[in-house]
């Protein structure tokens, strides 16, 4: 009898198989390629590219309309999920309803409101669960695919937790749509900007309260070791030696030390946001919610960084600009993105040719508006990407918004998917540290994290009616497919994409199939059970947890 275990090797292929057995063919690069730059290829995605060719889909991907496509906006008006809590005397009501994604549009001015002491935290709390809410539905029904890949990217690069904040937290959709969605295939320098004067960030780095002696030096921090020059670029060793930094006396630093963050940070005292904080004297900022600068908290004499000297008493917002422009077009900050945008698309070790050509794209166009997306058009259009010799495996959100685009799921995403992906070990929008997500394949491929996967997909696939997604496994069938053994071939090669050899069909319709015979016909009654069944097992199988 065929265990889950024997089931799940059968489709690692050995170094040397029998002779008799008849290897099935790779799946096509174009296959491939489309796995990496989608939340899963349906058989729609497929045909598309077999029909207009893979290099016209990702021009067409890399040029999103702001039309989100009717299906996504639909979805976004149908969505509702319950909200509830008890009263609290004398200053809310309790709350017991099924209530629609009523704030991922929401102007400042609302959301700010909502940290009076009249709302109720479950009302805060709901702010950030509606956004994700509204990522799932972008995820599995947006016809704009690369871009969703790119938000989920971006949002991890300049990862901030919505976790212990209420002002992250009412200002999350404002970080989703103005900052991150909004810059995704931009320019980098305008990018950085928006990131740096978000709410989202200036709290949760805590430059909103970063004053002149001493300057508070987290932002500074992570945005030369994160967002821009990298770990790779910090020369830890010297501290506050500068000439010592390799180019520094010719102007052109190849790295950073200590002495250039805390100059940064000096750079952005003042910068902060309108939230009534007090001034003294009676005086307070404003309370709006918006970034704003305040010159008395600046530190406004001279300074230094990458080699570069500030002349003291600038302008407004000056120096922290200053800065932004020099980490923003520094070669190294070239290089670690586009780093990260070929481990994204190409390989956890991608090769260095790849790297190095990206980088002078990025360096060419670090002017133009639309600096991102030239970079990613080169990196896409390249045989390494196309030709992949590697796979990555699906983090958590990738793996269960394939098996929702696959199975062409009617998905109605509430909390419990948020507590399937922390079991998964993916805090969607929680993750507690500025380095955002793991993206190297084994980070999620210890013993407690497949099994967390496996569990999860199974899960999914025989939740109650209407909990979070309903399948029709029958509708996509073709009827003239009945007998278990040609159900199983038919999603086989749906859910993989790929051909497998008879005998192992064979053997997983006996899986399916239990006390009958593969040849036998699949009760209509039984159908979708049955089908269900499959797709979680294929689900399980490494050909679908890899891309």
């Amino acid at each position: 009898m065929m265990t889950r275990e024997s089931f799940l090797n059968s489709f690692i292929p050995s170094s040397e198989p029998p002779a008799s057995v008849k290897i099935p063919p790779l799946p096509a690069p174009e296959i491939m390629a489309l796995n990496r730059i989608t939340y899963g290829a349906t058989p729609a995605d497929i045909e598309k590219v077999r029909k207009n060719g893979l290099a016209k889909y990702i021009d067409e991907q890399l040029n999103p309309s702001d039309d989100e496509g009717e299906a996504v906006k639909n979805k976004l008006a149908s969505v509702v999920f319950p909200i509830k809590y008890p009263a609290k005397q004398d200053v809310y009501p309790a709350v017991d309803e099924d209530r629609p994604l009523a704030l991922i549009n929401a102007p400042i001015e609302k959301l700010w409101a909502m940290l009076g002491k009249s709302t109720a935290p479950m009302e805060r709390n709901r702010v950030v669960e509606e956004v994700r809410m509204a990522s799932w539905v972008r995820a599995v029904y947006s016809p704009w695919q690369l871009k969703e890949i790119l938000v989920e990217f971006w949002h991890n690069h300049f990862n901030v937790t919505t976790v212990g904040d209420d002002k992250i937290s009412v200002t999350f959709p404002i970080y989703d749509r103005e900052v991150i969605r909004k810059n995704s295939l931009g320019n980098f320098r305008a990018f950085l900007e928006a990131v740096s004067k978000s709410a989202a960030m200036q709290y949760y780095l805590d430059n909103f309260s970063s004053k002149a002696s001493p300057a508070n030096e987290n932002y500074a921090r992570e945005l030369f070791e994160l967002h821009t020059l990298g770990s790779d670029f910090y020369f830890n060793n010297l501290y506050n030696r500068w000439r010592e930094v390799p180019g520094a006396l010719e102007g052109k630093p190849i790295g950073y030390i200590d002495e250039d963050v805390y100059e940064a940070a000096r750079a952005f005292t003042g910068w902060t946001i309108a939230d009534g904080s007090s001034l003294g004297r009676g005086d307070n900022l404003p309370n709006t919610g918006n970034f704003y600068y305040f010159d008395g908290w600046h530190d406004n004499y001279q300074k230094r960084v990458l080699g570069v000297e500030f002349e003291p008493n600038q302008p407004p917002l000056a120096d922290g600009i200053k800065v932004l422009d020099l980490v923003a077009y520094h070669p190294a900050t070239a290089r670690n993105i586009c780093k990260k945008l070929c481990i994204r698309f190409i390989a956890d070790e991608p090769p260095q040719n790849v790297i190095n050509e990206a980088v002078k794209v990025w360096m060419r166009h670090q002017k133009s508006p639309d600096q991102i997306k030239e970079t990613l058009r080169y990196i896409l259009s390249t045989k390494e990407f196309i030709n992949l010799s590697s796979q990555k495996v699906k983090r958590p959100f990738e793996l269960i918004a394939s098996l929702f685009r696959i199975t062409h799921a009617d998905v109605t995403p509430n909390s419990l998917l948020t507590q399937r992906m922390a079991r998964m070990g993916y805090l969607h929008y929680q993750w507690p540290a500025p380095t955002g997500h793991p993206d190297k394949s084994s980070y999620w491929l210890s013993s407690n994290a497949l099994l967390a996967r496996w569990n999860s997909t199974i899960s999914l696939l025989h939740t109650p009616p209407n909990a979070l997604a309903t399948y029709n496994f029958r509708s996509l069938t073709p009827q003239g497919l009945k007998t278990f053994r040609d159900v199983t071939e038919f999603w086989i090669q749906r859910m993989l994409q790929q051909s497998k050899p008879p005998e192992l069909i064979d053997q997983v319709a006996g899986l399916m199939a239990g006390k009958n015979k593969v040849t036998d016909t699949i009760p209509e009654e039984d159908f979708d059970k049955k089908a269900s069944y499959l797709v979680g097992l294929l689900a399980m199988t490494p050909d679908f947890q890899l891309k």
